[in-house]
């Protein structure tokens, strides 16, 4: 085992089989576990090790302590290395995007299950990392949100893929409004898979190392279902479903995300806000949104959904790198949380001002890539993702 102050803390139980269960945590609990490019060197190889050992029949990933599996990326890092490159392309920067990447890709294709032990909040990159698992745990304190729009960003981490499949443009409208998730929305937008008391964390962790787990991964996936089943309550997880206030509203959302334009899909959602509080939270987010953001994001999410985990995450690093180079992203996380004036200064400061050009260019690597691309190299493995 790692030692306490390190980013990530790993541990290896015995168990049945005559193999291990292997755990990974997010150690940041004060950053609420927000992806550091330290967590990411350190998780990487290792995941990247226990895929090729036998023994290793699984791996769990959670966070520290009781508020986060992961808030997202570690944007305060970003913004330190784009105002370090005072005005030119951060190299820093764009490499942390793309170690991300990677990394989601890694367990989106992983060759054994994962768990995810997805409690509290779980926003940005801890979903990039969450969406990929093979079995995705929610809690009754899980609030799942993708709010990049608020600092200038646009919902990566290969959110067009798991966005983009969403009924009724629902994942538009979550990409627009950064309305939270919590978990029966989550089960049934098929962003958790299991809905589990938090309190029964340590127990279900113990029962993973009492399974007799076998050599094949269509085996080990059956067996790992089968132990958090045994820790489900069936019926409260229906209930979540049914309760879900995406799923009553999906006809409203429908009609909000019919609209051909961000500006008319802003007018709608305010007016949709006087009538039913839901709305409320969108209404106040989007209105302090980057416009620009909120123009990308209206055209990322309106593109093929059925591109690959690969594709999607080539793109996000693109238009990732396009956000790197621009003053929005740096000034969001300035005003949002350096400062935390939350008085941002967007360009263009209205959405009228937002040009195609500048939309568009979120959708290319610049030319100074001359046809590097650092994730081209991803590939499809044995083991297929959810709906590729």
């Amino acid at each position: 085992m790692a030692k306490d102050d390190d980013a990530i803390i790993f541990e290896e139980r015995a168990a049945g089989g005559g193999r291990v269960v292997a755990f990974a945590r997010l150690n940041a609990e004060r950053a609420l576990n927000s992806l550091s490019k330290a967590m990411i060197d350190a998780l990487q190889p290792r995941l990247e090790a226990w895929a090729q050992r036998d023994d290793v029949a699984c791996v769990v990933l959670f966070g520290s302590g009781d508020k986060a599996f992961c808030a997202g990326g570690d944007v305060i890092g970003l913004y330190q290395a784009m105002r370090a490159a005072d005005g030119a392309p951060s190299a820093e920067a764009e490499g942390f995007f793309a170690a991300e990447y990677r990394l989601d890709h890694t367990i989106h294709r992983f060759p054994k299950p994962v768990l995810c032990w997805g409690h509290g909040i779980v926003m940005g990159g801890g979903l990039g990392i969450m969406a990929g698992a093979s079995h995705r745990v929610v809690t009754e304190a899980s609030r799942i949100a993708m709010p990049e729009v608020t600092i200038g960003l646009f919902p990566d981490v290969g959110a067009s893929w798991f966005l983009g499949r969403m009924p009724a443009r629902i994942g538009l409208f979550l990409g627009l409004t950064t309305t939270p998730m919590k978990a029966g929305d989550a089960l049934w937008l098929n962003m958790g898979d299991y809905l589990l008391e938090s309190a029964m964390r340590d127990a279900v962790f113990d029962a993973l190392t009492e399974i007799d787990w076998q050599a094949t991964r269509a085996d080990n996936d059956s067996l790992l279902a089968d132990a958090l089943r045994r820790f489900e309550d069936t019926d409260s997880a229906a209930s979540l479903c049914e309760q879900s206030a995406l799923f009553a509203r999906q006809r409203a959302i429908a009609a909000l995300t019919d609209a051909p334009d961000v500006q008319t899909f802003i007018d709608r959602l305010q007016a949709a806000a006087d009538t039913d509080e839901f709305f409320a939270h969108g209404a106040k987010a989007i209105a302090n949104a980057s416009p620009l953001s909120l123009a990308v994001v209206h055209r990322q999410l309106a593109r093929d959904p059925r591109l690959s985990i690969e594709q999607v995450l080539q793109q996000d690093y693109a238009s990732a790198v396009a956000c790197t180079r621009r003053p929005d992203l740096a000034e969001g996380i300035r005003a949002l949380l350096v400062d935390k004036d939350k008085q941002p200064s967007w360009t263009p400061a209205r959405l009228a001002e937002v040009t195609d050009a500048q939309v568009s260019a979120h959708f290319a690597l610049p030319a100074d890539y001359e046809g590097r691309h650092p994730l081209a190299d991803l590939r499809e493995s044995m083991i297929e993702s959810r709906g590729d």
